[in-house]
């Protein structure tokens, strides 16, 4: 399943190139800091043992990789991998004093890992942006053991009318955000049409099932501003 917006050649990562040192700075704006407890959430789903391995594809500055980590008491280990170098950039400077998160320059179609060697998978705030869905969402199964667990974490389509009437007057504020606090709302301009425009909860469980995952489902939170989906890899 392609995405047209995200196959605009050079779109997405000049994107995030000019957001890259700011990232985690907006993220507090755009959400009021919600993001954080999203992540948290994320992490309580995969309810991790130690030892294990995870693979964090589209990581960002890393903050996923460093609540797994947080939550196994440094018994395990980390592979953060993003698109955008800079990206990676800015996380190894945030988390340069522990030892074992590995970070790869990668993106989600054509992951450079060996089959069957994660013991989870996650994805937040990042398969939206990808230029294939199944290409990202087959790549993940192929790397998960047999018995991982696929996780993602992403925007989705808010289901209380109300509710959703609030969410796209708050989205038509969000470059004028972008604006005032990077500097450029192109790039948050672009996160707003791309969340208009990725698939709704069903439609994800369909392309999970489509590639093999098993007992897939989702929970949304604040409506369904955003969705954890997760499935098992058997």
């Amino acid at each position: 399943m392609k995405q047209i917006l995200q196959n605009n050649k050079g779109l997405v990562q000049k994107v995030f190139d000019k957001v890259s040192n700011k990232y985690d700075l907006m993220n507090d704006f755009m959400s009021l800091g919600i993001h954080r407890l999203w992540k948290k959430d994320l992490i309580n789903m995969m309810s991790p043992s130690k030892n294990s391995k995870l693979i964090d594809v589209a990581c960002g500055t890393g903050d996923i990789g460093k609540l797994f980590l947080d939550s196994v008491n440094y018994n395990g280990i980390v592979y953060n991998v993003d698109p955008n170098k800079n990206m990676i950039n800015e996380g190894k400077k945030k988390f340069k004093n522990i030892d074992n998160i590995k970070w790869y320059v990668n993106s989600a179609e054509n992951l450079k890992f060996k089959n069957n060697y994660f013991d989870f998978y996650t994805i937040s705030f990042g398969l939206r942006n990808t230029k294939n869905i199944d290409k990202s969402i087959k790549e993940a199964y192929r790397v998960l053991k047999p018995g991982g667990k696929f996780l993602c974490l992403e925007f989705s389509k808010v289901q209380n009318e109300n509710l959703r009437k609030i969410y796209e007057e708050y989205s038509k504020l969000i470059p004028k955000i972008g604006d005032f606090v990077v500097g450029d709302k192109q790039p948050y301009e672009y996160l707003v049409e791309s969340i208009d425009k990725f698939i709704n909860q069903e439609e994800l469980i369909d392309c999970m099932k489509s590639n093999k995952f098993t007992n897939c489902k989702y929970r949304n939170f604040n409506g369904g501003i955003v969705a954890i989906h997760s499935g098992w890899k058997v």
